[in-house]
């Protein structure tokens, strides 16, 4: 039985061998997972179609793979009919001292890095060495000597020793700096291509303005315990009354809930919104779907849910696809104010800020107020200043009067 690759959707060309979580030889049961391979986007994991052997892989760690190709062989049968295969002569090959447990992809790699593999230790399935672990030592500081020549005996620095370099008086002038070189995932180059068409592809201006956070600050505190008691203990927090805030300014101005495609303009009949997550391998943007019909519980709850996914490694394809608008929120990192920078081909992004208490002056005194800067990226082809200012001042009366969104007003 032939094992494919999954059919990737017409925006991934190709994907590439993340790790295999069995050896040639090993017996697998029916839903086990395979192998992990890694596209622009998302980790997609192949599990095993039925109880059987896994006679051998076509396509090691480290390999492109297309859209439905043959990536290994697989032998049907369950444990008791003795079906697993003893391991051939080149299999046992793997099994040497020193390297019995590095991939071909983690073996290559190391060889490029000139690390010695057998000092590194696996973290994969059995004690594997795999990409990722050598990626790891590789990403290790190595000492930079600014001398054409280092003393002959001055000893070696290992891999394992401190980056704290301590410099003699006698060797005061060697200037020694510390540089690491990682390669980059997939998904870091794809979110690197993205964002550079997209400041090339797009008139990309932003407007700002602020908003008092003061009334949903309130409307939290005084309702959280009662709605999460009603709502199977989902929390109402900031990201849902900013997605409904936007789907209903969304409504007012068609032309940030669109998209140019070639000469022309599609307008979207529905609204599927981004919220950015960020993960330790990067930015993903899952999206939640027909926002307008979607409750202020249902909308935490799907947000909670994608990014437990995301932190997993767990979002599918399906997760991330379409989306009209995106929301991103760099204020639970401390920014103050930012650009974000489209989705494309999304015409529009909404950036939330850092909450800080600062005067403002309200009905003609001055007052301490919880402020949020927002900032809405556009397109300008397609969108004019004022529909971008009247967009953003639209969410901002619908925050600092969270009423009008239930009333929609």
């Amino acid at each position: 039985m032939e094992i494919k690759a999954p059919t990737f959707p017409e925006s991934i060309a190709d994907g590439s061998v993340a790790q295999w979580h069995h050896k040639p030889g090993s017996f697998v049961a029916r839903d086990d997972l395979l192998v992990d391979i890694e596209t622009d986007k998302v980790v997609i994991e192949v599990y095993a179609p039925e109880d059987g052997v896994l006679e051998a892989i076509l396509k090691p760690e480290g390999e492109t793979v297309l859209s439905e190709e043959v990536i290994a062989m697989f032998q049907p049968g369950s444990q008791d009919s003795g079906a697993t295969p003893a391991l051939t002569d080149s299999q046992n090959t793997d099994l040497d001292a020193g390297e019995q447990f590095a991939s071909p992809a983690a073996k290559k790699m190391a060889s490029e890095a000139n690390i010695d593999i057998s000092a590194i230790t696996g973290t994969g399935r059995d004690g594997r060495i795999t990409k990722e672990d050598v990626a790891h030592a590789v990403a290790k500081p190595v000492v930079v000597s600014d001398k054409a020549s280092a003393p002959a005996s001055r000893p070696a620095i290992s891999n394992s020793e401190s980056v704290s370099i301590s410099v003699s008086e006698d060797d005061s002038s060697a200037g020694e700096r510390v540089e690491r070189r990682v390669p980059m995932t997939r998904l870091r180059a794809s979110i690197a291509k993205r964002l550079v068409e997209a400041q090339q592809n797009a008139a990309m201006l932003t407007t700002f303005n602020e908003v008092d956070m003061g009334p949903i600050m309130t409307l939290r505190k005084k309702y959280q315990a009662e709605f999460q008691a009603a709502h199977n203990d989902t929390r109402l927090g900031f990201m849902s009354f900013f997605v409904r805030a936007a789907t209903e300014a969304l409504k007012r101005f068609p032309s940030v809930n669109a998209s140019i495609d070639g000469s022309d303009i599609v307008y979207h009949g529905f609204y599927d919104i981004g919220v950015a997550v960020s993960t330790d391998k990067g930015l993903v943007v899952p999206v939640v779907r027909d926002t307008d019909a979607l409750s202020l519980a249902q909308i935490e709850d799907q947000i909670a849910a994608y990014g437990g996914k995301a932190r997993a490694g767990k979002l599918g394809l399906e997760d991330m696809a379409g989306g009209t608008f995106t929301i991103t929120n760099g204020g639970i990192f401390g920014s103050m104010l930012s650009t974000p920078i489209l989705n494309a081909p999304q015409t529009g992004v909404l950036g939330m800020h850092n909450i800080q208490d600062r005067a403002v002056v309200v009905d003609g005194e001055i007052v301490i107020r919880p402020m949020m800067y927002l900032a809405l990226s556009y397109d300008h082809r397609l969108i004019d200043g004022r529909e971008a200012v009247q967009f953003l001042v639209a969410i901002k009366g619908m925050l600092e009067d969270p009423a009008r969104i239930l009333l929609e007003l």
